[in-house]
């Protein structure tokens, strides 16, 4: 028998020996920091002794609320956390490590005024060793955090915001001198990973990275056992030191061969564990002790086939994510951030795109468990900077995600740029243009080249915009393995009729390269709806459309690996404006996580289990002035039955997961049944909608009568109001005399309306159309007292938006026109109530106005306001009618 076999046999009876006779310690800590910092903003730059400190918890970021104000920005720069540490004496001779999970972006850490440790990027962890420590009640740590726009960091712009501070959990690891950590990356330092996987056998591969910091005399013994979901032990690997062993070592263990391995997928997520341990051979005492969570799959991309799992053909079927949450910003606790991974699951979802940037370790541990596959990227988004300071962050941000990330047996792919030619720099310079083209291929060639060599397991990705001959020209479609394509034809551009064409075309011009759809999506404002939807009014409906056109496209065609739709939830944006400014809505789920009818639809199509929902959503309240309306009901059964206030409505077959009917709503509340039938088991859904008639709700009530002008949808506001578009002035009734909808001049992206963010309210539709060029506005009402609310906003000026940040498919033109100045009077019932009235002059541009008055009708005449033009064309955004009793 070797010596070698006969010391470690020895060494596992002692072991045996010393477990039955003494309980061990417990031989790492990880403990919560996360209470009772002491947070100040640096707005002067004085440094953090002058400035006054509020106490706050982490997660924390000081932009929760600033980017949803009315002004434009927010606070980026220097903000400040201390916190007195209380360390108990039991710790003294052992490491202690202070674990950051992220900080947004160049951050610094000082122990009793003496800087210990620094980190650049606002998306990955980091770890900083405690040394020095006092162990008397007054070691304090101090962390200065900085999301300053730097041109060395990514991202350097996006469709997002950048919100600063320590929002990610903190805490301190508690080891032996002994132990393993790799600090280069702020990992553990066990990194495991299958291969040679197959239904019949794998090959378990696991790495150490150990520290000696007390030059540890004994012999150590490094153990990995791997064990199944019921804790039976499947293979052991050891290896055994000499004596006298190095401060850092990296050991590659003894490959454990797994027979028949249970196969990980999104049907059955099953986890092995991987037990890694490092012993004192000596005296058989476990120094430190690391579990690690595994699952065996092996997976392979086609470029004509698409996705392969375990051998099967999966189509990868998801959403993109960010990372924040309403009134947290992105300071968002493990909890709600696992919760969304639970609601893509039970959409039916089998993948998750996590863009722009890494996410918390949450976040994969739950695709881990649930079984949802995974890509993860570093955010070079938009455009960079040509230096090497910059390259350098983004290779030490593409490293950092791998090695923090490794272990996750639902990542499949690493990527590392998103539409990086969007904002194109030197488009006026053609030669300079070329220059930092290659430089953006130069990159983009590196970080390929460092990702394969540092983990070859696998696929790395591009994601890039709808301009496709400039990504080909620039070469960047032939660098990565996969190349994804963030597209929107529909929405900023074009039908949405034009995806499958589209994605056709460009499997023709690059058909041996794999190929993902990993962006598409229609803003949805949960707010809006429309009987007649079209693009750009941020309806519900047309959000519909859009996804039912999208998903039968992306279902059709094998070559499109797999699609995520942008996004899985709202996000804040601060730099967009529209309907909800700061804020872009195409989620599936709103800000707050409330589901829209488009999150019903993917669950319809992609939940396997029997689905059945009346598609009201946040539609339980609406109106009109017939009850006639479309009610839809979305199910992934064969035939509905609906039944409204207790009358059966037919029963109808369902196409492409959506069938409706017209329907007579009563004033009031209309009890609302779907049942379906299948294999002899019946499904219901029941609802309840308010609908309120009008004129006759507002006649028979104190509530008012609120119209939109120039508009032709509803908007359900912050009041639970309801407001109804205008119609024509009809006799008995009411409604405008003469006007136009407003329209931005050269935009071919809107119909009506603008998307100008509207200062002085939450509630920009009301603002964001208008009648122009009004005679007058009647409305037949009986005698009484009345209060009449207009509501105005200067929608032509400075300061129009006609140009979308972010245009994913083509140039629109920006009007840049002065208006000829606009200035009238409104008369009520013949009494002058507003003179020359200048709005711009008065209030500015896209400021909202609201003007108060009262009447009595004394006859049989109703209200009739009349807009009378000093110069230029009168204009009404909305109004209100309330009877006064």
């Amino acid at each position: 028998m070797p010596a070698t076999f006969k010391k470690i046999l020895s060494f596992f009876l002692l072991v045996l020996i010393f477990i039955c006779v003494k309980a061990q310690d417990k031989s790492r800590k990880v403990i919560s920091i996360n209470q009772n910092w002491h947070f100040a903003k640096d707005i002067h730059k004085k440094g953090n002794k002058q400035l006054k400190y509020t106490t706050v918890n982490i997660p924390h970021t000081w932009n929760a609320f600033d980017v949803l104000d009315d002004e434009p920005g927010y606070y980026r720069g220097v903000g400040y956390y201390k916190k007195k540490l209380n360390l108990q004496p039991t710790w003294k001779g052992k490491k202690i490590y202070l674990n950051f999970g992220a900080a947004n972006q160049e951050t610094e850490v000082y122990l009793n005024g003496k800087k210990i440790g620094s980190h650049m990027g606002g998306y990955t962890g980091f770890t900083v060793a405690l040394d020095g420590l006092k162990f008397n009640g007054t070691d304090e740590i101090v962390v200065r955090v900085d999301n300053s726009y730097n041109e060395s960091i990514p991202p350097l712009t996006g469709d997002f915001t950048f919100f600063g501070g320590l929002y990610r959990n903190v805490s301190l690891t508690v080891v032996n001198q002994a132990h393993f950590a790799d600090q280069t990356y702020g990992t553990n330092g066990v990194y495991v990973h299958a291969d040679k996987v197959s239904n019949e056998s794998a090959t378990l591969n696991v790495n150490t990275n150990w520290v000696n910091t007390s030059s540890f005399a004994n012999e150590i013994l490094v153990t990995t056992t791997l064990i199944d979901a019921k804790s039976n032990k499947v293979g052991e690997s050891k290896w055994l030191s000499s004596k006298n062993p190095s401060i850092n070592i990296n050991i590659l263990l003894p490959k454990i061969e797994v027979k028949n391995p249970i196969l990980w997928s999104p049907e059955n997520p099953y986890l092995y564990q991987a037990i890694t341990k490092l012993i004192d051979y000596q005296t058989g005492k476990v120094l430190d002790e690391v579990k690690t969570n595994l699952g065996f799959r092996y997976f392979s991309f086609d470029a004509d086939k698409g996705f392969f799992l375990n051998g099967k053909s999966v189509k990868l079927i998801g959403a993109s994510r960010h990372q924040d949450f309403a009134k947290m910003g992105n300071a968002v606790p493990a909890a709600l951030q696992v919760k969304d991974v639970v609601l893509l699951k039970e959409m039916g979802g089998n993948f998750l795109r996590v863009a722009h940037y890494p996410q918390d370790q949450a976040v994969l541990d739950a695709c881990d468990r649930l079984g949802i596959l995974t890509s993860v990227e570093i955010p070079i988004v938009n455009e960079i900077t040509e230096t090497q300071a910059f390259t350098n962050n983004c290779k030490a941000m593409q490293l950092e995600m791998i090695k923090q990330n490794y272990n996750h047996t639902s990542v499949i792919i690493w990527a590392y740029m998103n539409e990086v030619l969007l904002k194109m720099r030197y488009g006026k310079e053609p030669e300079r243009k070329k220059v930092y083209l290659k430089s953006i291929e130069n990159l983009a060639q590196q970080l390929e080249e460092l990702t394969r060599k540092t983990d070859p397991t696998r696929y790395t990705m591009m994601s890039n915009h709808g301009d496709v001959n400039g990504y080909m020209n620039a070469g960047l479609t032939k660098i990565p393995m996969i190349v994804g394509w963030n597209l929107y034809p529909g929405w900023y551009g074009g039908k949405s009729t034009d995806i499958g064409p589209n994605m056709d075309k460009i499997h023709a011009l690059i058909p041996n390269k794999p190929m993902m759809i990993t962006e598409y999506g229609a803003d949805v404002d949960h707010r809006i709806h429309a009987e007649n939807p079209i693009r750009f009014d941020k309806s519900l409906a047309y959000g519909m459309e859009y996804h039912q056109i999208y998903i039968k496209d992306i279902l059709k065609r094998p070559f499109i690996a797999g699609a995520a739709v942008w996004n899985l939830s709202d996000f804040s944006s601060e730099t967009r404006s529209e309907t909800m400014p700061g804020i872009n809505n195409k989620g599936l789920l709103t800000l707050d996580r409330q589901p829209k009818n488009t999150y019903f639809l993917y669950k319809a199509h992609f939940n396997k289990n029997p689905y059945l929902k009346i598609g009201d959503g946040s539609w339980k309240l609406r109106g009109g002035i017939t009850p006639k309306q479309e009610l839809t009901v979305i199910s992934n059964l064969d035939s509905v039955e609906l039944i409204v206030n207790g009358r059966l409505q037919g029963k109808k077959g369902v196409t492409d997961r959506v069938v409706s009917w017209e329907i007579d709503f009563k004033s009031g509340k209309n009890e609302i049944e779907a049942i379906a039938y299948q294999n002899g088991k019946v499904f219901k859904d029941r609802s309840t909608i308010d609908f309120i008639l009008q004129p006759q709700a507002f006649l028979n009530s104190s509530a008012s009568l609120n119209i939109l002008l120039g508009s032709q949808r509803q908007f359900l506001d912050d009041q639970n109001q309801l407001w109804l578009p205008s119609k024509p002035y009809e006799q008995n009734s009411w409604g405008h005399i003469g006007g136009e909808p407003f329209k931005i001049k050269n935009s071919s992206r809107q119909l009506y309306g603008s998307d100008k963010n509207i200062i002085g309210t939450q509630n920009d539709p009301i603002y964001q159309t208008q009648s122009v060029g009004l005679d007058a506005y009647e409305l037949a009402v009986p005698k009484g007292k009345y209060e009449v609310t207009l509501h105005f906003a200067e929608l032509m000026g400075n300061g129009i938006q006609s140009v979308l940040p972010y245009n994913l498919d083509s140039l629109v033109a920006e009007g840049k026109e002065v208006p000829p100045q606009r200035i009238f009077d409104v008369y009520l019932n013949g009494k002058q109530i507003i003179k020359e009235l200048n709005l711009a002059a008065k209030y500015g541009i896209a400021r909202s106005v609201e003007r108060k008055f009262e009447c009595i009708v004394a006859d049989d005449k109703g209200i009739k306001l009349i807009f009378k033009s000093v110069t230029g064309k009168p204009v009404l955004n909305a109004l209100q009618v309330r009877k006064i009793n």
